[in-house]
């Protein structure tokens, strides 16, 4: 085991960097991925390492990024697209929704679109408007597409190079308020997580809570902070959102019998509506309350100082939790 502490973006960078030295075909693509290396320097140091014919710096204009992407991926390259914050990708939608999704399908599994879309996503770091956005909902309703979203740097590290290497289209969240958490990782094992496995990150008897992406961190403070009631919380995080790890899902709410869903996302229409619905299908007789769901407000992104006040945090998780025994 070489095992080495980095950060969670040090960790992509480190993942991106074994994937191009494996495969000559990968390129990393975006808006000032090159000689900046990125606004979050997650690109930092590949473009001198690797040339600026496979660290491409890009026009700002993101439907024309993914539109090369796509291009080139049918001429045998595996890009990776940088999108440099989450409320950037909608000029992009175009292309991956109405083609990128669906070329795979459109020619009856003959062509691969091993393009990988990396989106710093969430709030937490007092951005201004359209840098704060939570739009895994739009993709993961994209059929034909793979959504996955990193918690921690050693799932940055190996799941940023599974993507690379899925022959599906990959958009891969990254928790942009996370990127400086940091953590030991085994950068030379290959004993990887399966790319579309969730996994068990605190085990408990009492509820189950489900999360991904930046929560995990927020949802693992409060089942420390319910151990300290008495309550014993097993937090999942779900690692990929679609496909989605069902079964793990369930065996955990089969024995809980309560499940609290949270998310940055706004609550209405969210990705926990269809974990709820999921989750209430495969598990009705063996729930002792509802599913509940904690996430953003119906309202467009707030101002940075009143972003503490909209994103979940440990009491309003807690409070789900108290509801759920209230039946």
């Amino acid at each position: 085991m070489t095992a080495e502490t980095l950060t969670l973006g040090k960790a992509i960078n480190t993942g991106l960097r074994k994937a191009m030295e494996n495969d000559p075909k990968v390129l990393v693509m975006g808006e000032d991925v090159g000689k900046l290396g990125g606004v979050f320097r997650i690109t930092d140091g590949l473009q001198k390492d690797f040339g600026e014919e496979r660290v491409i710096d890009t026009p700002l204009a993101e439907s024309g990024i993914v539109g090369t992407a796509i291009g080139l991926a049918l001429r045998g390259y595996r890009p990776v697209v940088e999108i440099q914050f989450d409320g950037f990708v909608f000029p992009a939608a175009d292309q991956i929704i109405t083609q990128l999704a669906k070329m795979r399908m459109r020619s009856l599994g003959a062509l691969e679109l091993p393009v990988v879309i990396r989106i710093p996503c969430g709030g937490g770091i007092g951005a201004v408007e359209h840098h704060s956005e939570s739009p895994e909902a739009y993709f993961t309703h994209t059929a034909g597409l793979r959504v996955v979203a990193c918690s921690n740097p050693a799932d940055a590290f190996t799941m940023i190079q599974q993507s690379i290497a899925s022959p599906d289209p990959v958009v891969f969240f990254e928790p942009k308020r996370r990127y400086w958490d940091k953590a030991d990782v085994d950068v030379d094992s290959s004993d990887w997580t399966a790319f579309d496995a969730a996994r068990v990150v605190r085990p408990g008897d009492h509820a189950t809570v489900l999360a991904y992406g930046p929560s995990v961190k927020t949802c693992l403070e409060a089942a420390a902070a319910a151990a300290e009631d008495g309550r014993s919380l097993e937090v999942i995080d779900l690692r990929s959102l679609n496909p989605l790890d069902m079964d793990a899902v369930a065996a955990s709410v089969d024995r809980t019998g309560r499940c609290v869903v949270v998310h940055e996302a706004p609550v209405f229409n969210g990705y926990g509506a269809e974990l709820a619905a999921r989750v209430t299908e495969r598990c009705f007789y063996r729930l002792e309350a509802p599913v509940l769901r904690v996430g953003g407000f119906s309202t467009p992104y707030p101002p940075s100082r009143l972003e503490d006040h909209y994103l979940p945090d440990l009491d309003r998780i807690l409070d789900a939790v108290d509801r759920t025994f209230a039946w």
